[in-house]
């Protein structure tokens, strides 16, 4: 990071006006108001920084100030259920569509990564090559 940069975990103002708009309206039973909410931004921080670094959800700094590792972690499964980063991600490939800034011939699809079933078939036992067994080195 170059002085006088930002680091990747900030949220810049121009991207959190375009991500607030997508993320669900939290419902408050007003009979039982808890403890108050981490603001959605501050959060959104904490789980880029988890992101960037590396580190555990559960060794997250309070100090740093974006709540702890596993509300930053419930968070993020909240809005991965309410498909924020699929919205997001079209609404940023529009406006790069729209702005002239996508060149489509240096995209690639691949296909190769496919999810197993159950872990596959088993594999069946590999036949030997050699023309009799090997002795036995431990006699």
């Amino acid at each position: 990071m170059r002085r006088g940069e930002q680091p990747p975990w900030i949220v810049p103002d121009g991207l959190w006006q375009r991500i607030e708009p997508l993320l669900p309206k939290p419902k408050r039973d007003p009979r039982r108001p808890g403890r108050p909410r981490v603001p959605d931004r501050q959060v959104l921080s904490g789980i880029l920084f988890v992101l960037h670094t590396g580190i555990q959800w559960e060794f997250l700094p309070q100090e740093l100030g974006f709540g702890s590792g596993m509300t930053c972690w419930r968070r993020l499964e909240e809005w991965n259920s309410a498909g924020v980063w699929q919205r997001l991600h079209e609404l940023l490939l529009a406006e790069l569509q729209s702005a002239g800034k996508l060149d489509w011939s240096r995209a690639v699809i691949d296909s190769s990564h496919v999810r197993a079933a159950r872990r596959g078939p088993k594999a069946a036992r590999a036949r030997s090559t050699a023309p009799e067994r090997a002795r036995s080195t431990t006699s």
